[in-house]
C-alpha cells in the first residue's frame, strides 16, 4: 500500500492551478427526485393506461372463448406497449442517459425484453386458442386461417418470429456463445419485427377500432419513439462525424496489454463530454469499421484531445494497439451517468479494479471534495496510468493506495473491515466503483459490511 503526495500536471492536459469545481459543494441526495424512479413511474403509468383502455371497452366476459380472447387482448396491448418502451429505452436520449444511466437503461431493456417476448408468445397462444373455440375448429386450422386469410397477419407472424429470435439470442446462455458484434447487429432486427407487427394491432385490435382517440395516441406513441431513434441513433452521430472530423492522433502503451488512444478533431468542446462518461467507438479501418464498442474516457476531455485507455481482451480491443495515426473515427456519445452529478458527499472513495481505472482516473482529477483512490491490480506492472495518478494525488493532496498481490506490492483485502480501516468515516463517503464483475460484486458486499448506504455506491457496467 502506498500513499502518494508529490509531483504536478497530468497526461498532457495543462494544469493552470486548482480546479474551481474541486471546492464546489456536493449536491444532497433526494430520493424523491430520482430520475430513475420518475421514469419507472411514467412507464408503469403507461401500462396502467393500456389496461384502462381494455377495461373501458370490455363488458361482461363469459365462456371459455371470451376469457381466452380477452386474455389475448390484454397480453397483446401490453406487448405492443412493451415494444415501444423497449425501443425508447435504447434511443439514447441524452437527458435520460445522463440522469438515469446507460447501464440501468440497458438492464431495464433486458428485463423488459424478457417480459415482452413472453407477452408476445402468450398473446399469440390465447388469440389462436380463443378464435378456435369460438369457431369450433382446431388450433392448427385456426392458425393457418389467421396467418393466410387475414390482412397484415402474415407480416405480424414474421415479426413475432423475429422478435422471439432476438429474445432467444439475447438470453444469457446464448449471449455467451455469440460475439458482441453479432449480438449488436442482430438487435437491429427488432426494428423490422416491430414494424411488421404494428399494423395488425390497429387493423384487428377491438380497443383501437372502438376508440379513435386511442388509435391516434397509439400512432403518436410509435411515431414519437421512431423519431427519437432516427434522431439520436442515426442522424445525430452522422452529424457529429461531419462536424468534428475525429481521427486517431497517437497510440501510447501504458502497461502490458494496455494502450491509450488519443483522438483529435474539431470543436471537441461542443461534445460536452464529462469525466466518467463513455463513447461507442468505431474506427474506420480494415477489420474494425463494422463494429462500435463502448470505451470510457480515461482523461478529462479538452478542445484538443479525447483519450481512451483499453486493455486487450478480444479482437477489437487488441487491434487498437495497431491503429495508425490519421485513422478516421466514428464516435457515438457521450453516454453514461457515472459522473460528478451523482456525488452527494464532500468525501469520495474511488475503487478501481484493473482497467476499470479508466473512468476513475478522469474522476480522480475532477471530483470536488476530499478524494481517496484505491486501485486493485494483479501486479505492479498492471498498474496502468500510475504516474498520472501519482501526479494528480500530489496536485490535490489526495491519497492513492495501490493494492497489489505478490512480493512487489501490498495486498489490501477487499473486505468491509479492511476498507473501513483504510478510509476514515467510510459510511459518509460517496463510492465510485469500476472493475471486472467479480471485483465489483466483492466490493459491493464489502461496502455494505462497512455500513456504506446503497445510494452512495455508484457503479456503471459497460458489458452490454
Amino acid at each position: 500500500m502506498a500513499t502518494v503526495q508529490h509531483a504536478h500536471a497530468t497526461s498532457g492536459h495543462q494544469d493552470n492551478g486548482p480546479h474551481p469545481s474541486l471546492h464546489a459543494p456536493p449536491r444532497p441526495w433526494r430520493p424523491w427526485r430520482s430520475p430513475a424512479a420518475g421514469l419507472l413511474l411514467l412507464i408503469h403509468a403507461g401500462a396502467a393506461a393500456v389496461l384502462g383502455l381494455w377495461w373501458s371497452n370490455t363488458g361482461t366476459v363469459a365462456g371459455l372463448d371470451g376469457w381466452l380472447t380477452n386474455a389475448g387482448r390484454i397480453t397483446g396491448l401490453l406487448a405492443g406497449y412493451g415494444c415501444a418502451v423497449l425501443l425508447a429505452l435504447m434511443a439514447r436520449v441524452p437527458v435520460v442517459d445522463r440522469t438515469v444511466g446507460s447501464d440501468r437503461l440497458a438492464r431495464w431493456h433486458a428485463m423488459g425484453g424478457r417480459y415482452t417476448v413472453s407477452l408476445v408468445i402468450a398473446h399469440t397462444m390465447f388469440i389462436v386458442w380463443g378464435y378456435a373455440v369460438t369457431s369450433g375448429t382446431g388450433v392448427i386450422d385456426q392458425t393457418v386461417t389467421l396467418v393466410l386469410d387475414y390482412d397484415d397477419m402474415l407480416m405480424a407472424t414474421i415479426g413475432m418470429l423475429l422478435f422471439v429470435l432476438v429474445g432467444v439470442v439475447s438470453a444469457r446462455a446464448a449471449r455467451r456463445r455469440v460475439s458482441y458484434e453479432t449480438w449488436y447487429y442482430l438487435h437491429f432486427v427488432t426494428y423490422l419485427a416491430v414494424f411488421l407487427a404494428f399494423f395488425h394491432q390497429l387493423a384487428y385490435g377491438a380497443d383501437f377500432l372502438a376508440e379513435p382517440v386511442a388509435r391516434t395516441l397509439w400512432y403518436g406513441l410509435y411515431l414519437g419513439v421512431a423519431g427519437l431513434l432516427l434522431w439520436y441513433r442515426f442522424l445525430t452521430p452522422a452529424r457529429r462525424v461531419l462536424r468534428h472530423r475525429l481521427r486517431v492522433a497517437e497510440v501510447h502503451r501504458e502497461a502490458p496489454g494496455v494502450v491509450s488512444v488519443y483522438i483529435t478533431g474539431r470543436h471537441l468542446g461542443e461534445l460536452g463530454a464529462r469525466p466518467g462518461q463513455f463513447f461507442r467507438w468505431r474506427f474506420l479501418t480494415r477489420g474494425m469499421w463494422w463494429t462500435a464498442n463502448p470505451y470510457s474516457l480515461s482523461a478529462p476531455a479538452d478542445e484538443r484531445y479525447l483519450r481512451i485507455t483499453v486493455k486487450a481482451s478480444g479482437g477489437h480491443s487488441t487491434a487498437l494497439a495497431h491503429l495508425a495515426p490519421g485513422t478516421r473515427v466514428w464516435a457515438e456519445g457521450p453516454y453514461g451517468a457515472f459522473t460528478a452529478a451523482r456525488q452527494s458527499s464532500s468525501k469520495v472513495l474511488l475503487l478501481a479494479g484493473g482497467v476499470g481505472i479508466t473512468p476513475l482516473r478522469a474522476l480522480f482529477e475532477t471530483l470536488p471534495g476530499s478524494v481517496t483512490l484505491v486501485y486493485y491490480a494483479r501486479s505492479v506492472q498492471d498498474l496502468a496510468l500510475r504516474s498520472e495518478l501519482d501526479e494528480i494525488a500530489a496536485m490535490r493532496g489526495a491519497a492513492v493506495h495501490y493494492a497489489v498481490d505478490g512480493p512487489e506490492g501490498t495486498a489490501i483485502p477487499l473486505t468491509g473491515e479492511a476498507l473501513g480501516g483504510l478510509v476514515a468515516e467510510l459510511p459518509a463517503h460517496d463510492v465510485y466503483l469500476c472493475g471486472p464483475p467479480g471485483m465489483t460484486a466483492a466490493a459491493r458486499t464489502a461496502l455494505r459490511e462497512a455500513g456504506v448506504p446503497g445510494h452512495r455506491v455508484h457503479h456503471e457496467t459497460f458489458a452490454f
